[in-house]
């Protein structure tokens, strides 16, 4: 499949603007002005670096991985897309904030990573399918209509083709404000932020529920789900030294896919697949 050709990214810049961008014109948040907190808070930090190093095992288990093409959808900062592309896939990285895209076009220079500027609704126009293999992690929680950006998702795989999505888990949120003693908050289910501070409270958090019923309605087949970081973010304190950070990984590792852990990861993992009609059935082979 040919790439989409690079869209013009202006140079890197990587001052913080004073103020927050607000929603965009269709409710969704943006993340211009807030790379900089990305790249300390999350991804700087051992949560972030535990969610990339249980994706490094994961990706390859849950996914049926043969250099095939990559559309990788609201790709930030582009560790995701760094590594697919070291592993063989030619990637597209599709990102609305210019600011994460300049981030991520720098720190990737020199590879052959496609960069493309757009919003998850226009990706039909901007990088028209059918993809084999589309990644998306970490993007529905942040947009106004999570249900229609899963359809536009569906709609862009090819038959056969894999969707690597990743969601930020409602239940997980519940729970971590009940640890935390936000007990009539939880109770009251206010617990989607509003999106306009640097909070990085998501507007949309997701349940299991939600993903595994879209998904259906899409006819979108579930082959594999999992938890990241089920026990971390509920720890009283982090682990201090870099043995009692390989324990955890360990414990995360053991325990990520197995019920009912997985329900109370921070993230939600899935493999969905557009099941392929036309590929022969048993019958047809004669078995």
């Amino acid at each position: 499949m040919p790439k989409p050709p690079d869209t013009a990214i202006p140079s890197p810049h990587f001052a913080s603007p004073p103020s927050v961008s607000p929603l965009s014109a269709a409710g969704d948040r943006h993340f211009d002005g807030m790379a900089e907190k990305f790249a300390e808070s999350l991804y700087g930090g051992a949560r972030g670096e535990l969610r990339l190093a249980l994706l490094d095992r994961l990706l390859p288990e849950m996914l049926a991985l043969h250099g095939q093409p990559l559309l990788d959808v609201g790709g930030g900062l582009g560790q995701l897309a760094s590594w697919f592309a070291g592993r063989g896939h030619a990637v597209t990285l599709v990102e609305p904030s210019g600011e994460m895209l300049s981030r991520a076009r720098a720190s990737l220079e020199g590879s052959e990573i496609a960069f493309l500027q757009a919003p998850l609704q226009s990706l039909p126009d901007a990088a028209p399918g059918p993809w084999a293999l589309i990644a998306c992690h970490a993007v529905l929680e942040w947009l106004a209509d999570p249900r229609a950006a899963l359809a536009t998702l569906a709609g862009q795989l090819a038959p056969g083709g894999q969707l690597s999505l990743m969601v930020f888990n409602r239940d997980a949120l519940r729970f971590s404000n009940v640890v935390k003693g936000n007990l009539e908050k939880a109770l009251a289910d206010r617990l989607a932020g509003k999106g306009q501070r640097r909070r990085l409270t998501p507007i949309s958090p997701l349940t299991h529920a939600q993903v595994v019923e879209w998904s259906a309605e899409l006819g979108l087949e579930v082959r594999a789900v999992a938890g990241v970081r089920i026990f971390h973010d509920y720890l009283r304190r982090p682990p201090e030294s870099d043995a009692d950070r390989e324990t955890l990984l360990e414990l995360e590792w053991c325990y990520c896919r197995f019920d009912p852990h997985w329900r109370l990861g921070r993230y939600l993992l899935y493999t969905l697949v557009r099941p392929d009609d036309s590929a022969p059935s048993a019958e047809e082979h004669g078995t």
